[in-house]
């Protein structure tokens, strides 16, 4: 208790030196926070838009299907499977999807496309796929008044066929019997735009490109959108253990393999986490400039208190008690520059999490346009900086308070 009244008084003694001191490390605690929140928030939301855009956060498939896509892969009963995962209160959406290569057929010209079969409410509950319609109605389920199942076809697509909403479509490719699959569609909207993912894509109802492939109740994929995106490894394992798990009277769902985003897109994820090792070592720059402040400013106040040290010697106090001395000031005077920069840290981050900045050119990232830097206010954000400038300050403390300790009274009287 004496050691912290003394390192108290000794902090109030000179309190132009102290609030300079707190200036310094409140304003390297109020940087080192607005940019962890601004990184960490930036990234968040990237990977927010890129999962709600076609990924979703997990997707289960059958055996290898993500290495070597096949027709015949397939997840059957799919429906019942999507029923059970829907039980669980981490999930806010499924949507199955079908797959199959097709040749696409216009107004005299024919182009390859990929065609995928969705269903309609539950794609909208967990992609952006109704927001990407540019012109025309989303796609709805059931037949045309003309007796003709709807599609949506992407953007270039469209452009190379020639064709517009309420043209016909017509499609050909494999049934999933080895029959030769095809048949006209009424092309309902046109989605997306020639840089996104749709841009070479056809969609169908579900109903309709099972009917057009000749399968029954079977999928290819199902893509599960959680709370956040950050569940998504912890839940892709939870949910492969319970696939593994499945009763042998229940075989429809053995060998379905459950992985998350950073898996499914490797090559965006490994991207990212290269530009975010960028953006650490910037602030690990930050950090040293900080650091360097904050050494320059202990060892002066510990240079000016030689004979201070020197008489506390002389009347037989321990080097170890003036070691914790001034550790303990050190520490204080960190606290007190956190809290400091706190009152402006925290205001900054919560104008940066809800308005952001926005961008004078959006930046494109795996086909997806970012327009707005947005922060994210978190134990991270807020309470890793402290951890920095406290720790930091403790570090360039140690040099300054061993050489006090070490002192001897006729040397601490002479410098003086």
């Amino acid at each position: 208790m004496l050691v912290i009244t003394l390192a108290l008084r000794n902090i109030l003694r000179n309190r132009r030196r102290s609030l300079l001191t707190i200036l310094s490390m409140g304003g390297g605690y109020v940087l080192l926070s607005f940019m962890m929140a601004m990184t960490e928030g930036s990234y968040s939301n990237m990977i927010d838009l890129f999962t709600r855009d076609h990924t979703g956060h997990v997707q289960i498939h059958h055996s290898n299907y993500l290495d070597r896509p096949s027709l015949y892969k397939t997840i059957n009963n799919s429906r019942e499977l999507i029923n059970e995962l829907q039980k669980n209160s981490m999930v806010k959406g499924i949507a199955p999807r079908v797959y199959a290569p097709s040749l696409a057929y216009g107004k005299e010209k024919t182009f390859p496309a990929s065609v995928i079969g969705i269903d309609p409410q539950l794609e909208a509950e967990t992609t952006y796929l109704k927001n990407k319609v540019k012109q025309g109605e989303y796609l709805a389920k059931g037949m045309t008044a003309s007796g003709y199942f709807p599609a949506m076809i992407g953007h270039t697509l469209a452009k190379n066929l020639h064709l517009t909403v309420g043209d016909e479509l017509v499609l050909i490719s494999q049934g999933i019997d080895g029959s030769i699959a095809n048949d006209i569609f009424k092309i309902s909207a046109i989605v997306g735009t020639s840089e996104s993912y749709e841009r070479m894509n056809v969609y169908l109802s579900l109903d309709a490109m099972h009917q057009f492939l000749s399968m029954g109740d079977q999928v290819h994929e199902l893509a599960i959108r959680l709370n956040h995106q950050s569940e998504a490894r912890s839940y892709a394992q939870q949910l492969q253990v319970e696939l593994n798990q499945q009763p042998n009277n229940q075989n429809d769902h053995i060998g379905l393999n459950a992985k998350p985003w950073q898996v499914v897109e490797e090559a965006f994820y490994k991207g990212m986490q290269a530009d975010k090792q960028g953006n650490y070592l910037s602030m690990g720059i930050l950090i040293f400039i900080v650091s360097i402040g904050v050494l320059n400013t202990i060892l002066m106040g510990i240079l000016e208190r030689t004979r201070e040290f020197g008489v506390l010697k002389a009347i037989g106090t321990r080097p170890m008690a003036v070691f914790r001395l001034i550790m303990l000031e050190s520490f204080l005077l960190a606290l007190a520059s956190c809290l400091f920069g706190l009152i402006f840290a925290l205001p900054a981050n919560l104008w940066l999490s809800r308005v952001g900045i926005t961008l004078p050119e959006p930046i494109d990232m795996g086909g997806i346009a970012f327009e707005t830097m947005l922060g994210e206010i978190s134990m991270f954000s807020m309470g890793a900086p402290a951890l920095v400038v406290i720790g930091s300050t403790l570090l360039v403390s140690l040099v300054p308070g061993i050489r006090a300790s070490r002192i001897s009274p006729l040397q601490a009287l002479q410098a003086a």
